[in-house]
């Protein structure tokens, strides 16, 4: 099985009440190590309440916090969450929280140089110079790397998102996303198809999925073939991580080469059934075990 590193944002998704452990690129290696055994998460958390129990919880979840730093000055992060109709979240992000300042370290350069086979990140991270200095290290070492976009409020810029998308080899956004990028980068009429040929052709991406909703998802390749996959979900209980588990799939398929549209319909499967859970983990793995099988048996 092929070795995936996540590097980025660790943070609680705090509801009116309760809170949920999240963050793409954790909820992303929590979902590959539930369904491969093994995946490494590097980030930064606080020494305070809220960094105490991530570390409770990978002890519970016999997660490795080897490439968890501690801040001894920054707060772990938090963001503050509110469900509409459609059970859709919109995110208020704390600013200056510990896993802005993820530190370059030998012994992650040594993870990422010698024992990565694809390096997920994501765009929220390189908010603050220091952490996008670390990421930006790291991706120009990684073999793979898989890029979920993942723009929050107004902490990105055309340069976080240009340096992404040439760094990454996998690309995944949302419908709304592909939008701001377009305006970024092409700055002509709207065309879903012609933007994401546009950037695979711009910045020489193997492999581009747009996700949008409970439309689906559309995935293109580098010979500009596509396929447009959508899941009916009965259920839907929020919808927090549904993006993240579709990448799981997504990351998984592309590095075990399977063929592109089964990747989609897999990965749209597996999206629906976190839709079905309250925040972006599920508490029962029996959830895992459908694709799991399916993955090995591929």
């Amino acid at each position: 099985m092929k070795k995936i590193t996540s590097v980025g944002e660790i943070l609680f998704d705090v509801y009116e009440e309760n809170r949920t452990m999240g963050g793409a690129p954790f909820n992303f290696i929590y979902h590959i190590l539930k369904l491969t055994g093994q995946g490494n998460f590097i980030s930064r958390i606080g020494n305070d309440e809220l960094g105490g129990e991530i570390r409770q919880f990978f002890s519970k979840k016999n997660i490795s916090d080897k490439y968890l730093q501690i801040d001894e000055t920054h707060k772990t992060g938090v963001a503050r969450a509110k469900l509409d109709e459609r059970k859709v979240p919109t995110f208020t992000i704390e600013e200056e929280r510990a896993y802005d300042f993820i530190e370059t370290t030998d012994n992650l350069i040594n993870l990422v140089k010698n024992d990565t086979d694809c390096l997920y990140f994501g765009s929220l991270a390189q908010r603050n110079e220091v952490s996008k200095g670390t990421i930006r290290k790291l991706f120009n070492l990684a073999s793979i790397k898989f890029c979920d976009l993942n723009l929050r409020q107004n902490f990105y810029s055309k340069d976080v998102i240009e340096q992404s998308l040439y760094a990454a080899n996998i690309v995944k956004l949302n419908s709304d996303e592909l939008q701001i990028v377009n305006k970024f980068f092409n700055k002509n009429n709207f065309s879903q198809i012609d933007s994401i040929e546009s950037l695979i052709n711009r910045f020489s991406i193997n492999l581009v999925c747009v996700t949008d909703g409970e439309n689906g998802a559309t995935i293109v390749n580098n010979n500009y073939e596509s396929d447009t996959c959508k899941i009916k979900n009965e259920i839907v209980v929020d919808t927090v991580g549904a993006g993240d588990a579709y990448a799981t799939i997504l990351c998984i398929g592309y590095m075990n080469k399977l063929d592109f549209r089964k990747i989609n319909k897999l990965a749209n499967e597996f999206a629906g059934e976190i839709v079905k859970v309250e925040g972006a983990l599920p508490e029962n793995d029996q959830v895992y075990d459908k694709f799991r099988d399916y993955l090995k048996n591929e």
